[in-house]
């Protein structure tokens, strides 16, 4: 492989985003890896007695973000889609509502904000279940807003959105996997305005042609680039103009059914991990390293690996110091060699009859998991798994936590909570 191949951390904190080590300005933080490295973060602390917290309007599952101490976060309020503003003392700045919201599928854990909002420390994009499509300026101002629904139909997804925006030099990008029409599509960042659009049809299982993964910011021989997981396949893109560079298959050998693709891959390297199948069904769940380069069809030449042991179901990998994290459906947590795929080792957080569907993150060596029923864990990783601490916060939890700045969010059914380490 190629230097120009090479993906690094530091490559991508350079050239793909403008936040600082101090800003979770995505999904998956500064470089889509679910990690950062440096700070102090805290293992144990009590619910009633955290940093802040603050009463939201309404249920959502998108995690926030924060762009220089300033945390913004999406959600429902009276009826209609929102984005709201805090400062880092938890203060609302401003709550900006983007027109009628649309009722989850899943009242449990779904809701009508599942994608969190995106910046490039310019400006905020968000999306919404309703199709609602927006950026705004950092005072809450409407820059633009358009209805995806409107424009292209109704998302044909067995249960509720949540593939999250991506922002890069240029574009704003989404990605529509579903029953239907799919593409992934570049969207002027001042104007709205539709730029390129990228087909992405797949003759797939009943089901696996829905996609609430999101796409992933990398480097293809130099230049900015996309991976995309979804409709049994993966497939890199050119940020530029949304240009097919090469495309892998082969995961789903078998032709088994109901593998939505919900989990995010990470890179480490030149390796991308991705998962595979689900891990909420006995032997159902994969796991498959895809070294990163070469020209159209790579299905054979490009696959490293495989496992059809492990896997996960909803949570996505998380990367760190060269190794990546699976939190499993039941608390099981794996680390692992993306060069080969072999685990480094295995653990467990206590057995429950809740599951995980937030995704795990890892802060200076503290691995963050959130059990549905409320419970964050924090465990050291690295060369051996230790459980720290366990903490009850009193409302369900599916929002992925957030380490910013030495400081937790928690995003919770009915609160937004911030625990220090200072």
């Amino acid at each position: 492989m190629k230097a120009k191949h090479l993906l690094t951390t530091a490559t991508l904190l350079l050239t793909l985003t403008s936040a600082t080590l101090a800003d979770w300005p995505g999904w998956r933080g500064p470089d889509g890896s679910g990690s950062v490295g440096t700070g102090k973060y805290p293992v144990k602390w009590d619910a009633t007695n955290v940093l802040w917290k603050v009463a939201l309007p309404g249920k959502g599952g998108s995690t926030p973000i924060v762009d220089r101490q300033r945390i913004y976060l999406t959600g429902p309020a009276e009826g209609q889609d929102a984005v709201m503003a805090f400062d880092f003392s938890g203060r609302r700045l401003w709550q900006t509502k983007l027109g009628t919201e649309s009722k989850p599928k899943h009242q449990t854990l779904g809701s009508s904000a599942n994608a969190s909002p995106a910046t490039d420390g310019k400006g905020l994009f968000v999306y919404f279940r309703s199709g609602n499509f927006a950026a705004l300026e950092f005072d809450g101002t409407v820059r633009w807003k358009i209805n995806l629904t409107e424009r292209f139909g109704k998302d044909q997804l067995f249960w509720d959105q949540g593939t999250s925006p991506v922002v890069t030099d240029q574009h704003v990008v989404l990605a529509r996997m579903h029953t239907g029409e799919s593409w992934l599509a570049g969207f002027d960042k001042a104007s709205g305005e539709l730029r390129w659009q990228q087909a992405r049809n797949y003759t797939t299982p009943v089901e696996n042609n829905n996609g609430y993964s999101t796409p992933l910011p990398f480097r293809h021989e130099g230049k900015p680039a996309l991976l995309v997981w979804g409709g049994d396949h993966l497939t890199a893109h050119a940020a530029a103009d949304g240009k097919l560079l090469w495309s892998c298959g082969g995961f789903n050998p078998e032709g088994t059914g109901y593998w939505p693709a919900i989990a995010c891959p990470v890179i480490v390297g030149d390796m991308a991990v991705v998962p595979v199948g689900r891990d909420d069904r006995a032997n159902q769940a994969r796991i498959h390293g895809i070294r990163l380069g070469g020209q159209g069809d790579v299905t054979t030449t490009q696959r490293a690996w495989k496992r059809e042991d492990v896997g996960v179901f909803v949570t996505s990998l998380a990367a760190y110091q060269g190794r990546v994290y699976l939190l499993r459906h039941r608390g099981g947590v794996v680390c692992l060699d993306p060069a080969n795929g072999k685990t480094v080792w295995s653990g467990a957080f206590p057995e429950n009859k809740s599951p995980y569907y937030a995704s795990p993150v890892i802060a200076n060596g503290i691995l963050y998991a959130a059990r549905e029923d409320g419970v964050v864990f924090a465990a050291r990783v690295g060369e051996k798994f230790e459980v720290l601490g366990e903490n009850p916060m009193g409302e369900r939890i599916v929002a992925s936590p957030v380490p910013v700045a030495n400081r937790l969010l928690l995003r919770g059914d009915r609160h937004l909570f911030c625990v220090t380490g200072e």
